[in-house]
Order: C-alpha cells, then structure tokens, then sequence
C-alpha cells in the first residue's frame, strides 16, 4: 500500500461539510482525552488493535491529534495525524454501514484542516487504502516508490 500527498494549501473548505452533517445530528470534534477508552474500545472493536495503538499515540501529544464524528453519544468514525509519523495522516475510519454518507470526507478534510493550522504545508497519507476517496476528496496524489515505506517489518497483533 502506498502512501499519497496532499497539499494542504489547496484544501476543500470543512465547515460545509460539518454543517450538513450537523443537520443529521452528526458532529465531527477533536478527541477529548477522557473520551480516549471509548474510542480505544470502538477502534478496536470495528477495525484493529494497530489501529488503537495509533490513536493513542495522536491522544498522547498537545495539541491532541485525532478527530472523531459522534451522533447520540456514540463514535461513528475517527481521523488521527501525528500519531505514527509527524505529518502523517492516519488512521482514519468510519462505521462500515455509514460509508458513503460524508463523514469520512469531513473527518478527513477536519484533521487536514488542524494539520494546516499548526502550520504543516503537507501531509502523507500513510499506507492508503481507498485511493480514489483520497484523491477525489483532498487531491491526494501516490508517492512513488512508498511501498512499503515507514510500514515495513511489521510486527504481527495479538491473537
């Protein structure tokens, strides 16, 4: 899998995306540190325990590194940057069975938008997945010759 580039001088505007899904009772805010078990606990249980190491690693840093939607007091997704690498962006994901529906791309372009604002020119997108929704979403663009990049010699989860 192999890493993307984004630049964040050239981002679509968050605060639409935010308003739309605020309509349907989604919001989209930074983690709050004594959110962090709950997060860790539904990261866990909808995608990986790698993926719960690197979220703490976002929650551990000021300011913290991870966004996430809530609706009624439950996670729906989470975006984190900072966490494996500086300027990294990621992971991120979103409940499988609201996919499509504009929380990642508002996750996505949130965490971006925090990146920017502590003054990152860009981000790598680390080890994507769905290229076409980064691409299409932010201008992501592939960095050749990133695979497997920072990635490399992983060691395996727990079983």
């Amino acid at each position: 899998m192999v890493d993307m580039l984004v630049r964040l001088y050239a981002l679509p505007e968050g605060a639409p995306l935010r308003r739309k899904l605020e309509e349907k009772g989604v919001l989209i805010r930074t983690c709050r540190p004594y959110e962090m078990h709950a997060v860790q606990e539904w990261i866990a249980r909808t995608f990986s325990t790698r993926w719960v190491s690197e979220f703490t690693a976002a929650m551990s840093h000021q300011p913290v590194g991870c966004i996430i939607a809530t609706r009624n007091r439950e996670v729906l997704g989470f975006a984190c940057f900072d966490a494996t690498m500086r300027g990294f962006i990621g992971p991120m994901g979103v409940d499988p069975s609201l996919r499509m529906g504009g929380v990642g791309k508002a996750l996505l372009v949130t965490a971006l938008e925090q990146m920017k604002a502590l003054g990152y020119g860009y981000a790598v997108i680390g080890g994507t997945g769905p290229q076409e929704f980064y691409s299409r979403t932010v201008g992501a663009t592939v960095i050749e010759g990133s695979d497997p990049g920072i990635y490399a010699d992983i060691l395996p989860e727990p079983s």
